[in-house]
C-alpha cells in the first residue's frame, strides 16, 4: 500500500477515536475506548492526550475513571483538519521538481502555475491513491470550460470529482475563490478612483495586458470589450460587448458604441482576446475594425485602437496597420 495507504489507514484510525470523542461535552475516557469497538485501548489514549496536549480537551476525574471534557467549542472543533496536521507529511516535497506546486509559485510567481496547480495548494493533502496535485488537475479538467462555475460548486459535487475533497480541501478552495473575487473587486475599485490616462498605443498596450491579463491567459472564447475614455483620454468605464467568434454581425457598431455614448466617451479602445494563444489579426479581425472606425468617425468619437491580447503578447492594431 505505501505511505499513502498507512496514513490514509491511520487518518481513518484517528477519525473513529476523535468523533467518539465528539459525541458529547463531557464523557470517560472508558466510554470513548468501548466506542472504539476492536480498537487498540493504548491508542485511543494515546490520540486523547494529543487532544488534551493541543488544549482542546482537559481531564479530571481519578486515574481509575479519567474524565474527559471539551475545552473549546466542539461545534467550531474541525476534526479533519486536526488529523491531517497530526498524520499527513507533505509527499509533494519528495516529488520531482515539476509536481511541487509550491516551490514552482515561490520561484517563479502564482502566474506560472496551471490551474490544477493553484488547486493542489488549496487541497493541500490528498487521499489514498491521490495525490493533491492529481486532484486538482481533475477539478481544473472537470471545469475547464465552465470555471465560472466552480464557485458554486457543492463539496458532494467536489468529492464525486475527487476523493481528496474533504470538508477541509473544499473549505479551503472556497475560501481562496472568494478571497480571489475580494481583491478583484478592490483592484477595481482602485482603478476607478485613479483615472489612467492613455496617451498612445504603446500606453495602451500597457493597460490591456494589465487589465486583461487573466482573459489573454485562461479564457477559451474571444470576447469583445470596449473601454471608453473622456476628453483627457483617461478610463471612464470598461464594457464586455460579445462573448463568442468574432465576426461583423456579433460586433455590430450600435452594441459597440451604445456603451461610449452612455458613458458620453470622446474615445474608445477595442480589446478582444485569441484563445489560441497568437495575437496576429485575422482578416475578420482589420475587416471589423474598419468597419467600427468608420462607424465611430460619424458618431463623433475617436477609435484610438484595436488591442488584440493573447497568452503570447498583445498586439496594436493601430501599430500593425501602420507596419503593413
Amino acid at each position: 500500500m505505501g505511505d499513502r495507504g498507512e496514513d490514509a489507514a491511520r487518518f481513518e484510525r484517528y477519525r473513529s477515536i476523535v468523533y467518539a470523542v465528539l459525541a458529547a461535552d463531557e464523557l470517560s475516557l472508558q466510554a470513548v475506548k468501548e466506542a472504539c469497538g476492536e480498537e487498540r485501548p493504548a491508542f485511543v489514549t494515546r490520540v486523547v492526550k494529543r487532544l488534551i496536549d493541543d488544549g482542546y480537551l482537559e481531564q479530571a476525574g481519578t486515574k481509575l475513571d479519567p474524565q474527559l471534557r471539551w475545552r473549546k467549542d466542539r461545534q467550531v472543533f474541525d476534526p479533519d483538519l486536526w488529523i491531517e496536521t497530526k498524520i499527513f507529511s507533505d509527499r509533494l516535497t519528495q516529488a520531482p521538481q515539476e509536481d511541487r506546486p509550491r516551490e514552482r509559485l515561490l520561484a517563479h510567481g502564482a502566474a506560472s502555475l496551471r490551474t490544477g496547480e493553484l488547486l493542489a495548494i488549496l487541497i493541500r493533502m490528498g487521499r489514498e491513491g491521490e495525490s493533491a496535485l492529481q486532484a486538482g488537475d481533475k477539478i481544473a479538467a472537470h471545469y475547464a470550460q465552465h470555471s465560472e462555475r466552480l464557485p458554486d460548486a457543492g463539496q458532494g459535487e467536489l468529492k464525486l470529482i475527487s476523493k481528496a475533497i474533504a470538508q477541509t480541501a473544499f473549505c479551503q478552495i472556497m475560501a481562496g475563490i472568494e478571497l480571489g473575487r475580494r481583491v478583484e473587486r478592490a483592484m477595481r475599485r482602485h482603478h476607478e478612483q485613479v483615472p489612467l490616462r492613455i496617451r498612445s498605443s504603446g500606453d495602451a498596450l500597457n493597460y490591456c495586458r494589465q487589465r486583461f491579463g487573466q482573459l489573454a491567459a485562461e479564457a477559451t472564447q474571444e470576447h469583445f470589450h470596449v473601454v471608453c475614455l473622456d476628453i483627457k483620454n483617461q478610463v471612464l468605464n470598461v464594457h464586455t460587448v460579445s462573448v463568442g467568434l468574432l465576426n461583423q454581425s456579433l460586433v455590430a457598431p450600435r452594441e459597440v458604441f451604445r456603451p461610449a455614448i452612455r458613458d458620453a466617451a470622446a474615445a474608445v479602445i477595442l480589446v478582444h482576446n485569441h484563445p489560441s494563444g497568437d495575437p496576429t489579426p485575422s482578416r475578420e479581425d482589420l475587416a471589423v475594425t474598419r468597419r467600427l472606425e468608420e462607424s465611430a468617425q460619424m458618431l463623433g468619437i475617436n477609435l484610438l485602437d484595436h488591442i488584440i491580447v493573447a497568452r503570447h503578447g498583445c498586439l496594436s492594431l493601430r501599430e500593425y496597420e501602420g507596419n503593413t
